[in-house]
Parts: structure tokens; sequence; C-alpha cells
């Protein structure tokens, strides 16, 4: 699994096996075996592949589906167990109100100046 993603991940990011492989310091040969799982990465290694998509180490491990940051901070969320894709979709829309509605706040206050 862990083979699959890391040449999804580096297609998507427009990079060679060869780009890939100068930027974490390891051979073409190396990149080739992780993506073809004859080898898998230390974990230093998937931490530094990690930082450089910034996607998760549970996304890069095919533990979940969807590729999170990997640097989260107080703007991501996580949303309880069990929330299905209606429920995701209003969030979503609400969210959304939300930034509009500061939006125009900040836009009335500037226009008061």
């Amino acid at each position: 699994m862990l083979g699959e993603r890391l040449q999804e991940i580096r297609k998507d990011h427009g990079l060679s096996q060869q780009e890939l492989a100068d930027k974490l310091n390891v051979s073409i040969h190396t990149i080739s075996s992780y993506e073809r799982d004859r080898s898998a990465p230390d974990d230093d290694v998937k931490i530094e592949i990690a930082k450089l998509f910034n996607i998760s180490l549970d996304y890069l491990l095919g533990l979940v589906d969807e590729p999170y940051p990997f640097a989260r901070g107080e703007n991501s969320m996580l949303l309880p167990e069990g929330f299905g894709e209606q429920e995701k979709k209003e969030l979503r829309e609400f969210i959304a109100f939300l930034h509009f509605k500061r939006t125009r706040k900040n836009r009335i206050k500037n226009i008061k100046k």
C-alpha cells in the first residue's frame, strides 16, 4: 500500500523518481523499490515524505483515505465518528457561511473608516 500511495503522491506533485530521490537523499533505485513494495523506507524517511508532501503518515501508510495535512494546527478539526456525507456537507456549508459573515463584517467595518 505504501508503494502505491508514494507513487500516486509523487506523480500528483509532478516529480520524477529521480527528483524525489534527490529530495530524500536516496537513489532512484531506492525510490523504485519503495514504489514496488520491495522495500520500505525507515521511519525517518517516512516522516520526510509526509513533510515533503504535507500528508499524514496515516494516509501514506494506507490507514486512511483522506490525505490530511502533516502539520495540523488549530484550523484542523476531527469530526465525531459516524458523521455521514450529508452532515459533512452541512458542516462545510456552515463554515462557508461563517467565513462569508466575517468577510462581510470586515468589509462594512472598512467602509465606515
